[in-house]
């Protein structure tokens, strides 16, 4: 009989579900499709060569091992770091709301800082002296006041948060593994907040960070806080890709207005003209994540419902397959946009998907949206 932790899964079933989520072409969306659907992650495991295979895989996925899996938590351990698995008891309640919350969260320093409300503060790299200072500054104050300061560590305006908040409360939310520093540059500023704040990392320890990482990573930002402030931002940036994450997860977004003159300043002169609360002072945050927390826009709906694999559902899906290849392409579109032009219904639509996806053939972006697969499996 398996042994259950005070968290709620047995460490059988922790370490299944590490295997799920590091076996081959599994993000998180299929991960929580394939939990519901089969109930235990190693029912899951078992499953998925035949639904790669009815995706259109023509070799065999690779699942992760479990020698992999009990060698990664090992590594965890020899750094003084711990697991989160979605599913237990520890998992934050706000990241496991949102629809692709990381199957799994690395973590390194202060988990009791996870319990307080959180607020994100990000914005340029190529920051303003005047823009780091203001971050520093409200960042500081605010995390005197009980909150806990949530950003990127990158160069900028990022550095200047986790700077502000050192002393008080704050977490940096990592593109690459949990012991990959990155920049180079804020080796101390890292070391800094392992050491007083929280380090948090959705990826294996080892893994470098890549470009295509950074919004995986932003989404866990927005997740984890109750709004996103944004401090100098370009009209094309991460950290408006972070702010509409936010929208969409129902986050309250905050900016701080700028110069017309500064081209750091158009992306938060944008959000304040689609509906964003203006923020001068720590008091404006405070007054705005006081109140009741209103997205944007409305969150797009995700359906985590799976048929029964009757033959007749085998055969929709099939037909799904080959109908959802014509309509994807290399730029994502949301799931509701495909079903809107689809002949078929939502739960045949998510099989299909899932199959896909296992099978290498299509992308899950933030926000529910997919696309082709720049290398198909």
């Amino acid at each position: 009989m398996a042994i259950t932790t005070a968290c709620g899964l047995s460490e059988a079933e922790r370490l299944a579900r590490l295997q799920l989520a590091r076996t081959e072409n599994v993000g998180p969306v299929t991960f929580r499709q394939l939990l519901q659907r089969y109930g235990s992650a190693d029912a899951a495991l078992e499953a998925l060569p035949e639904l790669a295979r009815r995706g259109g895989r023509r070799r065999p996925v690779r699942l992760c091992r479990r020698e992999a899996a009990t060698r990664e938590m090992e590594r965890l351990a020899e750094i003084g770091a711990q697991l989160l698995i979605y599913g237990d008891g520890d998992f934050p309640p706000p990241l496991a709301a949102v629809s692709d919350a990381p199957p799994t969260l690395s973590l390194q320093g202060r988990r009791d800082l996870l319990d307080r409300p959180a607020l994100a503060v990000v914005g340029a790299r190529n920051a303003s002296s005047s823009g780091r200072s203001l971050a520093r500054h409200l960042a500081r104050d605010l995390a005197a006041e009980g909150l806990l300061i949530i950003s990127g560590l990158a160069r900028g305006i990022d550095a200047a948060a986790h700077e502000g908040a050192l002393d008080d409360g704050t977490a940096a939310v990592l593109a690459g593994g949990i012991d990959c520093i990155y920049p180079p540059q804020n080796e101390a500023l890292h070391q800094a907040i392992a050491d007083q704040g929280l380090l948090l990392a959705e990826l294996a320890p080892g893994t470098e960070p890549q470009a295509r990482h950074f919004p995986r990573r932003n989404r866990i930002i927005s997740g984890l806080s109750r709004g996103v402030l944004v401090v100098e931002a370009a009209p094309r940036s991460g950290s408006l890709i972070t702010a509409r994450l936010a929208a969409e997860q129902g986050r309250e977004v905050l900016a701080v207005p700028g110069s017309p003159l500064d081209p750091r300043a158009r992306g938060c002169n944008d959000l304040l003209r689609q509906g964003a609360t203006l923020v001068e002072t720590a008091d404006d945050v405070l007054q705005a994540l006081a109140g009741p927390l209103t997205p944007l826009r409305e969150a797009p709906p995700v359906n985590f419902e799976l048929p029964e694999l009757e033959e007749t559902d085998k055969n929709a899906a099939d037909a799904a397959h080959r109908e959802l290849r014509e309509l994807l392409s290399p730029t994502a579109v949301s799931v509701d946009e495909l079903l809107r032009q689809c002949q078929f219904s939502g739960p045949t639509v998510s099989l299909a998907l899932l199959e896909m996806e296992l099978a290498g053939l299509i992308e899950r972006r933030p926000g529910n949206r997919v696309a082709l697969a720049a290398e198909p499996g």
